[in-house]
């Protein structure tokens, strides 16, 4: 017997998701060691575009579409906020090539595993409300929001420091602006979070 094929949703989302982690995986890795930023910012492009791709795919189905498997609002809002955690890694990523940043950062490094952690969490929530396992899903949105208080955190320490250490004013408004970036970055991964969980109410 032929396994049911999935629902074009739920497979376009569990795409999103791992291409989120995917990204994820691969900028933790790069602001490590500051290699070839030009390279960096080349392939996250590329995940970017990914993304998009998939986020077109879900309005084109949207539109030719009667019955869908949760509600469309709710589609469409869980692919805007995915796309949003793809688009703030890829921003904070052009950010290091305009402004020149050639060494790592140990906060930039933290907030980066905090982003890949996060990453692996919406992706295994994702495959969960592929296969309707709802309840299941909320482990998961509370180690989001746990990540993103982290982030908060990460966010105050690494300012104070920034304004305790660095005299130079140029360089203090580039890194406390990548900094924003980031911690705004594990806000959207909350807003997925924050998704997932109206979701699981409006469908348990």
């Amino acid at each position: 017997m032929r396994a049911k094929k999935k629902d074009i949703f739920f497979q376009t989302l569990e795409n999103m998701a791992d291409t989120i982690v995917a990204a994820a995986d691969y900028f933790a890795q790069q602001v490590a060691d500051f290699k070839n930023v030009s390279e960096f910012v080349k392939e996250m492009k590329k995940y970017e575009n990914e993304c998009d791709e998939f986020t077109h795919t879900i309005i084109i189905e949207l539109n030719k579409t009667f019955i869908t498997p949760i509600e469309r609002d709710d589609i469409m809002e869980l692919t805007t906020t995915l796309d949003d955690v793809m688009d703030g890694l890829e921003a904070t990523t052009a950010r290091f090539f305009m402004y020149h940043l050639s060494e790592p950062d140990e906060h930039i490094v933290k907030f980066a595993e905090i982003l890949r952690n996060s990453a692996y969490e919406i992706q295994k929530a994702i495959h969960l409300l592929s296969t309707k396992k709802l309840l299941a899903i909320r482990e998961h949105t509370i180690r989001l929001n746990d990540l993103e208080n982290q982030g908060d955190e990460l966010q105050r320490i690494s300012v104070n420091e920034l304004f305790a250490k660095v005299k130079d004013p140029i360089e203090l408004i580039k890194k406390k602006e990548i900094y924003e970036r980031l911690e705004a970055t594990t806000d959207s991964c909350e807003h997925v979070a924050s998704m997932l969980e109206s979701i699981i109410m409006r469908n348990s």
